[in-house]
């Protein structure tokens, strides 16, 4: 079947790319990236009941770049800060463990995953939208009173095979060959990123609900996921509410009302209401990150 409207060599390109990813991919023959050791080490942390946030502060204080741009976000309008931080202890005073445990995840995956080199751009977009959809998840989660700081990883992960397959596509091109277009990517990724996220996932050992969210969280899917925590029925609203904010081509507010998620999420039109007014404070969230 063809998957888009291409030339006849552009699309055998295409075929012979996807179908050797797709093997790849169903045999576990590739090399993942790994989970970058502070994210891995931040979960870990923010997993143990017994953690406090001492040892978070040990950690972020062992990368000197990261504790410097924790500092930025932290002095940026997201956070609305009474007066500047200049150290890390003032902005575990005002952040609190769990939003400084967010950053810190946010951050070390964005340093790692998130950077492809050619396609800076295209992967801004990526992440542009994940830290959107973190967002939205936790304000999602808050209304639904369901766990936030597990919705905000959610919609941080659930893309995470896209920028994968951009890896995946480039370690499977010959270096004589001329580098793929977006558009020939774009369209691989369409039809794996949902698969290589969930192997990606595995091989970081996610917790379990931010699995599930990766493998179910489109409208046709999420009815499959099982856990208590919602992580892919929240993400499914807060992914297409954060195409609102990057994507000025999605859905209008009007059609988002009407998704059938919405409706299972058991959201008033209040409800919606006060998500849409959140549109300027996740905007610059979102660029507290990027900036």
């Amino acid at each position: 079947m063809t998957l888009t409207s291409t030339c006849p060599t552009q699309q055998a390109d295409i075929d012979a790319l996807l179908s050797r990813i797709t093997t790849q991919l169903e045999q576990d023959a590739l090399d993942l990236p790994l989970l970058p050791v502070v994210a891995n080490q931040v979960l870990q942390i923010s997993g143990d009941p017994n953690a406090d946030v001492t040892k978070l502060s040990a950690l972020i204080q062992q990368d000197q770049a990261l504790a410097g741009q924790i500092l930025r976000i932290a002095n940026s309008p997201a956070y609305a800060a009474r007066s500047p931080i200049v150290s890390l202890q003032q902005s575990i005073a005002w952040l609190g463990m769990n939003i400084l445990a967010s950053l810190a995840f946010t951050v070390s995956v964005q340093s790692g995953v998130f950077k492809v080199k050619g396609f800076e751009k295209e992967i801004q977009a990526l992440w542009r939208q994940a830290l959107a959809t973190g967002l939205y998840g936790k304000e999602i989660a808050r209304l639904n009173r369901h766990n936030v700081e597990n919705a905000f990883l959610c919609g941080i992960l659930h893309t995470i095979g896209k920028p994968l397959i951009i890896h995946l596509i480039l370690q499977n091109t010959d270096e004589q060959s001329p580098q793929p277009s977006w558009s020939m990517i774009d369209t691989i990724i369409q039809e794996l990123s949902i698969l290589a996220g969930g192997k990606l996932a595995e091989a970081w050992q996610l917790p379990e609900p931010v699995q599930e969210a990766i493998r179910f969280y489109p409208d046709e899917a999420y009815h499959q996921a099982t856990s208590p925590t919602k992580g892919a029925i929240i993400t499914c609203l807060a992914d297409h509410l954060a195409s609102a904010v990057v994507d000025q081509s999605s859905l209008d507010e009007a059609a988002i009302r009407a998704l059938p998620v919405v409706q299972d999420l058991n959201f008033y039109p209040e409800d919606m209401d006060a998500l849409f007014e959140l549109k300027e404070t996740i905007q610059l969230s979102v660029e507290s990150f990027l900036t």
